[in-house]
């Protein structure tokens, strides 16, 4: 009897904490935005799977994107010392760039083409130290997992 009421009691509590403290939907972040950067930035930083794949190699990829919504839109991913950085603009000597359309980034971030189909049928144009872009392969393989849970809006 005492379970019975120690179990309602702890339903009541809930609900009770539930309707005081509603919790905050995520917002949802504009496609190739300094929001969504922040947010894909916060995403990579935040996974233990893309952390501990990058380690704290130096790798900086300049992603060019034409045909957006907002005209054309320079992105890049810059990670050092165990920290990603993704950043609207351009950097300078970036290890490899990839050049690409909206349509081409936009399906990517959405999980409807993968990189490497993308990358075959030349929907993307990489350059650059291909090498240094392998080796982290895994790293790049987990960005997918780690901006999953991030709404974005295109």
């Amino acid at each position: 009897m005492f379970q019975e009421f120690e179990r309602a009691l702890k339903v009541m509590q809930a609900r009770y904490a539930d309707s005081h403290h509603p919790r905050k939907e995520p917002m949802a972040v504009q496609f190739l935005t300094d929001e969504w950067a922040q947010a894909v930035t916060d995403a990579l930083n935040g996974h233990p799977g893309f952390k501990s794949s990058m380690g704290s190699a130096d790798l900086s990829i300049q992603f060019n994107t034409t045909d957006a919504p907002q005209g054309d839109v320079s992105y890049y991913l810059n990670t050092s010392g165990g920290e990603a950085q993704l950043a609207i603009g351009d950097l300078e000597d970036p290890d490899v760039t990839i050049d690409q359309n909206y349509e081409t980034a936009s399906s990517i971030s959405q999980g409807s083409l993968n990189t490497q189909t993308a990358f075959m049928t030349g929907k993307i144009k990489v350059a650059g130290n291909l090498a240094k872009l392998m080796m982290h392969q895994k790293a790049i393989g987990e960005w997918g997992s780690a901006v999953k849970d991030i709404e974005v809006t295109y």
